[in-house]
C-alpha cells in the first residue's frame, strides 16, 4: 500500500511539473540581436528553443519583450541554420542552474555548465536566477570584520561580513591582481567569482596566476567572455549572484567577486537598445539603472546566519570616475576603493588612493583606539598630498609647518606599509600593530 501511495505521489508530481500542451510559434523576422516570432504564448523571461526546419540545430533563447502581438527573443548562442518559419517551442520555465557542493573548484558558464573540461557530477538542487533581495527588516546587522589580508584595506577601509564594496579603476591599473589577492586570502568559507565580458586569455590567467590552486579549491568561477552574446554576459552576473545566495542560505560566509559591473551594464545596454528602449546618459538605457540595484542589493547577512559579502569592480572609461555607471554603483554600494593610475605608474601596488576611497562601515567596525590611529594616519597623508607641489619644486622650508614636517618624516615608512606583494597576506591585528609602531614617532611629537 505504501509503495502504491509513493508511486501515486510521484505520478502526481510529474503531472504538475510538466506541461500537458505544447506551445509552438514560428520565426517571422530577426535583426541584430532580436528574433521575432508569431507565438508561442510565452511569458517574459521564459526560455524557448528555436529549431531549424530540419530539426538538426536548436538554440536556447529568452523572451525579452512582447511587441504588437509578436514575441521578442534573444538567443544564448549562434543562429546558424535558423531561418524564417523555424519552430519556436516554449519550455514553460525561466532559466535556472544546478547547484551543490560539487561546484567548488569548478569553472562554469553563464548557465552553470562546466567549461573546464571535467565532468560534472549530479547536483542536488536547482535555483532560479531571478530572486528577491533579503527583506530589509530581516537583514542581520554587519558587525564582524571581514579580513582581506591586504593591509591598506583592512586598516583604512575595513570591511564587514555582508558588506558590498566597489573597486573603481581604469584599465591596466592592477584591479585583477588585487582581486586575486583578496579572493585567495580573504577569510570566507566560499568564493564565487564572476568574470563578465573578460578576454578569453585573461580567464585562464586569472585562475592560474591570481587565484591559484588553493584559491580555486574553495571557489566557483562563472566565466563569460567578451565574444559571447550580450544576454550570456548579462546572465553570468545573475548566475554568480544566485550561486552565492545558495551557499549563503546554507549558513556559510560567502564572498562574491564580480569583474566587472561595467561590462554587465554594457551587456544590459545592448539588450535594452535591441528591444527598443530609448538611450539616456552615454547611451545607457533605463533598464540598466533599474537592474543595477536589483543585482547589487542581494548581498547581506541572512536570518539563518550566513553572510554574502561582495566586491564589484567598476571599469571607468577614460579614468572618468563620474561615468554614469560608476556614479550609480557608488551610490548603491557600502563603500568604494579607488585605484590610482599615478600610483600604479610609480610601481605602488596595490595602487589604492586612500584619500578618495571610503568604507561606510569602517567607523563602526573599529574601536576608539583604532579609529584615532587611522585618523592620525589619514591626516598625515592628507597634509602631505596638499603640499606635494611645494615639495616637488623644493619650495618648502623645514619648520614652517610642524604637521607637514611630521608627514615628511613618516611618509617613506607609511608608503612602504601601504604597498604589499601578492602572496604576503597579513592579519588585521598585525597590520594595526605595525601601523601604530610606524606612527609612534609622529604621535610622540604632537
Amino acid at each position: 500500500m505504501a509503495s502504491r501511495m509513493l508511486d501515486l505521489q510521484r505520478t502526481s508530481a510529474a503531472i504538475r511539473n510538466n506541461a500537458l500542451t505544447r506551445r509552438v510559434g514560428h520565426v517571422c523576422a530577426f535583426f541584430g540581436l532580436i528574433v521575432e516570432a508569431h507565438g508561442p504564448d510565452a511569458f517574459l523571461g521564459e526560455i524557448c528553443q528555436i529549431r531549424s526546419r530540419l530539426q538538426s540545430h536548436t538554440v536556447d533563447a529568452e523572451v525579452v519583450g512582447l511587441r504588437e502581438g509578436r514575441v521578442l527573443l534573444m538567443p544564448y548562442g549562434e543562429l546558424r541554420g535558423i531561418g524564417l518559419g523555424s519552430e519556436v517551442v516554449a519550455s514553460g520555465r525561466a532559466l535556472r542552474v544546478a547547484v551543490g557542493d560539487a561546484l567548488l573548484g569548478r569553472v562554469v558558464d553563464a548557465t552553470g555548465k562546466p567549461i573546464d573540461g571535467k565532468p560534472m557530477c549530479a547536483l542536488p538542487d536547482f535555483i532560479h536566477l531571478a530572486r528577491e533581495p533579503i527583506n530589509p527588516l530581516q537583514r542581520g546587522r554587519i558587525s564582524e570584520v571581514l579580513e582581506t589580508g591586504v593591509r591598506a584595506i583592512d586598516c583604512f577601509l575595513t570591511l564587514g561580513r555582508g558588506q558590498r564594496m566597489g573597486i573603481f579603476s581604469g584599465s591596466g591599473v592592477g584591479k585583477s591582481s588585487l582581486l586575486g589577492m583578496v579572493a585567495k586570502d580573504m577569510r570566507a568559507d566560499i568564493n564565487v567569482i564572476a568574470l563578465i565580458g573578460e578576454r578569453g586569455r585573461e580567464v585562464q590567467e586569472f585562475i592560474a596566476r591570481n587565484l591559484g590552486p588553493e584559491g580555486l579549491s574553495r571557489s566557483v568561477v562563472v566565466a563569460s567572455t567578451s565574444d559571447q552574446p550580450a544576454l550570456v554576459r548579462s546572465c553570468a552576473a545573475w548566475t554568480a549572484t544566485a550561486i552565492a545566495e545558495y551557499f549563503r542560505d546554507q549558513g556559510r560566509d560567502v564572498l562574491l567577486v564580480m569583474d566587472s559591473v561595467t561590462r554587465f551594464a554594457m551587456a544590459q545596454r545592448e539588450i535594452g537598445l535591441a528591444v527598443g528602449e530609448p538611450p539616456t546618459a552615454r547611451g545607457y538605457t533605463p533598464s540598466v539603472f533599474a537592474n543595477l540595484p536589483r543585482l547589487l542589493e542581494r548581498c547581506g547577512v541572512s536570518a539563518q546566519g550566513g553572510s554574502l559579502s561582495a566586491i564589484y569592480t567598476v571599469l571607468v572609461e577614460g579614468d572618468d570616475f563620474n561615468d554614469p555607471v560608476a556614479d550609480a554603483v557608488r551610490a548603491i554600494l557600502d563603500g568604494h576603493i579607488v585605484l590610482s593610475r599615478e600610483l600604479a605608474n610609480h610601481g605602488h601596488f596595490p595602487a589604492i588612493d586612500l584619500l578618495r576611497s571610503v568604507s561606510r562601515l569602517a567607523p563602526s567596525l573599529s574601536d576608539s583606539d583604532q579609529a584615532a590611529l587611522l585618523r592620525r594616519a589619514t591626516a598625515l597623508l592628507s597634509v602631505f598630498e596638499k603640499s606635494r607641489d611645494l615639495l616637488d619644486i623644493g619650495a618648502y622650508q623645514a619648520g614652517a609647518n610642524p604637521a607637514l614636517d611630521q608627514a615628511i618624516g613618516v611618509m617613506p615608512a607609511l608608503n612602504a606599509f601601504l604597498q604589499q606583494d601578492a602572496g604576503t597576506a597579513c592579519s588585521r591585528a598585525d597590520a594595526m600593530a605595525a601601523l601604530a609602531a610606524l606612527l609612534q614617532p609622529a604621535g610622540g611629537g604632537q
